[in-house]
């Protein structure tokens, strides 16, 4: 322990049983933590779609080709290029073709709001994009706001076998908006071709230059670009194994969680493709498909907010699965209450299962998960210890001030997989990264409140910044509030979100109208219409009401705790 971490209480130490405190990290980038697999288990299985394996030979194929390819368009060392895909193969070679040539990859929701995509193009600095045929028509709209030069278009018929493929056609393919033939954009194939004679193509990176841009909003709630590095990414890989030693090299993961989450990319793709496992990708999820899964693949380890696995305990094809395959299940992303974990810890029992769930906890300005339930022991309402040379410390929030065992404060967080900064934000970078006068060590300071006891579990205690959660998403209210304070319509506005047993929260909106703005459905539905264009539909309003005034706090803010409080009381 060298003289920095001696400075860091770590009374978790002495509860780690097998789990190390300290961890050798691999030095080189993404792409080479995953070609070493490759080296190991050429014909293991990296993942499954749809019903199509592909190993890890044809895997490291398709991303070189993908890297050719993108060398031949001209993308250069720090060039962004983003990926709004869902869960599926195209996006997979995409990140570490991205990753082998140099560049940064710009990881978007494809559900965003045309006017989000937009900004996510131009926050980055992308001068390049690839999407699915179903998604490009958004891109097309704002493309001439943007830098982007190429936009590669593919479609999930193109990682299909062909009867599949004619399956997909004749029913989710005919949904699909048909793109004009005059549109300035590279089909798959046609970029794939395009690499075939370019040799020199792989660029070595410092492993601590900027490699992926995850989205989140800070402690401000406004949403800004988190830059990470290789040895982010690959430092989460090897604290995942470390804190799952039952993991074996073609162990399967279920990978549910979207790739432009770091929940979904750090942990159910990198951790398990850098380790030689196996990820079941999901492009769509739903409860049903899941459930189904699970038990086709025999899955060991599954990973979900708890949204996801409150709607497993509902689907009847669970009623008699046989889940005894299961090494791990993990619930991240959101809070988990204490009543859930014990219906999903009998329902696990009742299938079969020698397990219990295991609660994370993490930010996305550390990729992802930093703390974790062990496996061994657990401790009611704790979301458990932290990982292999990570620290954890609770202090009297907005200072470094370190608070004895038991007293709520703020959470901090230090350890190998630290963002870089936020883009284009250096006020802010300097606000959540701060180095400690007292240890030395830089510590992201989360705007989240928490207690630690005396054994070094962390209990999870609410966050101090303003923020809704909703089936694992964060949504910013501020953010959304702005853009609906831009409609013509709109004196003011407020969101806030609803208790809801599915989602945890649904949010919605309180809308004051401007002088002469009569309240009809025409009003709500010309709104609702506005947020369809420039919110993602995660983020969209389950309803909108309309107020003549919104209750202000003493210094004249609107006072959203009153509406929260309003709405507790009537679903009460």
């Amino acid at each position: 322990m060298d003289s920095v971490d001696n400075k860091c209480k770590t009374p978790w130490e002495k509860v780690m049983g097998d789990i190390p405190m300290h961890l050798d990290y691999f030095d080189g980038s993404m792409f080479d933590a995953i070609s070493e697999m490759v080296s190991k288990y050429p014909d293991n299985i990296a993942f499954d779609f749809m019903g199509r394996s592909v190993t890890y030979k044809k895997m490291k194929s398709m991303i070189i080709s993908c890297a050719k390819s993108l060398k031949s368009m001209g993308i250069k060392e720090n060039d962004k290029v983003t990926i709004a895909m869902p869960n599926c193969p195209q996006a997979i070679y995409m990140f570490y073709a991205v990753n082998l040539v140099g560049a940064v990859a710009n990881m978007i929701h494809p559900l965003s709001a045309e006017k989000e995509i937009e900004f996510y193009l131009n926050e980055s600095d992308s001068v390049a994009a690839v999407t699915l045929d179903q998604f490009y028509y958004k891109f097309d709209n704002i493309r001439k706001n943007t830098k982007v030069k190429s936009i590669i278009v593919s479609s999930i018929k193109d990682e299909l076998s062909p009867v599949m493929a004619v399956g997909y056609m004749l029913t989710e393919g005919r949904k699909i908006r048909k793109i004009s033939k005059d549109s300035d954009v590279v089909y798959w194939k046609e970029f794939l071709n395009g690499g075939k004679n370019v040799t020199d193509y792989v660029v070595n990176r410092p492993k601590d230059s900027g490699a992926v841009i995850l989205y989140s909003g800070g402690t401000t709630g406004t949403t800004k670009g988190i830059l990470l590095s290789n040895y982010s990414f690959n430092a989460l890989g090897k604290q995942i194994v470390a804190t799952n030693p039952m993991f074996k090299a073609g162990d399967k993961m279920l990978a549910a969680m979207p790739l432009f989450h770091g929940f979904g990319l750090g942990v159910c793709i990198h951790s398990i493709l850098s380790n030689g496992g196996r990820c079941i990708l999901v492009p769509r999820f739903t409860p049903e498909s899941y459930s189904k899964l699970i038990t086709k693949y025999r899955c060991n380890f599954i990973a979900g907010v708890p949204t996801l696995f409150e709607a497993l305990l509902r689907i009847p094809d669970m009623d008699n699965a046989d889940l005894s395959c299961l090494k791990g299940v993990f619930s991240g992303g959101d809070s988990l209450s204490i009543e859930l974990k014990k219906k999903l810890d009998k329902f696990l029992s009742d299938h079969n299962s020698s397990i219990q769930v295991r609660e994370g906890y993490g930010t996305t300005e550390t990729v992802t998960a930093c703390c974790l339930t062990p496996y061994f022991m657990h401790k009611e309402g704790s979301i458990g210890l932290p990982f292999p040379d990570t620290y954890i410390k609770i202090v009297k929030p907005g200072t470094d001030e370190e608070l004895p065992y038991g007293e709520e404060g703020e959470i901090l967080l230090s350890g190998p997989t630290m963002m870089l900064e936020y883009m284009n934000h250096p006020e802010e970078t300097s606000e959540t990264l701060r180095t400690s006068n007292i240890d030395g060590r830089t510590w992201v300071y989360t705007g989240d409140l928490g207690i630690m006891d005396d054994e070094g579990f962390v209990f999870f205690r609410g966050r101090a910044k303003r923020m809704i959660v909703t089936s694992g998403y964060n949504v910013y209210p501020a953010q959304l509030e702005n853009i609906l304070d831009a409609h013509e319509l709109v004196q003011m506005s407020c969101i806030i979100g609803v208790p809801d047993p599915l989602k945890m929260q649904k949010i919605k909106a309180f809308i004051k109208l401007k002088a002469g703005v009569e309240p009809s459905d025409a009003t709500k539905n010309a709104i609702i219409d506005y947020c369809k264009k420039n919110i993602a539909k995660y983020s969209l309003p389950y309803d909108i009401e309309f107020r003549d005034e919104l209750p202000k706090t003493l210094v004249g803010k609107v006072a959203y705790r009153v509406l929260e409080e309003e709405e507790l009381s009537k679903n009460a």
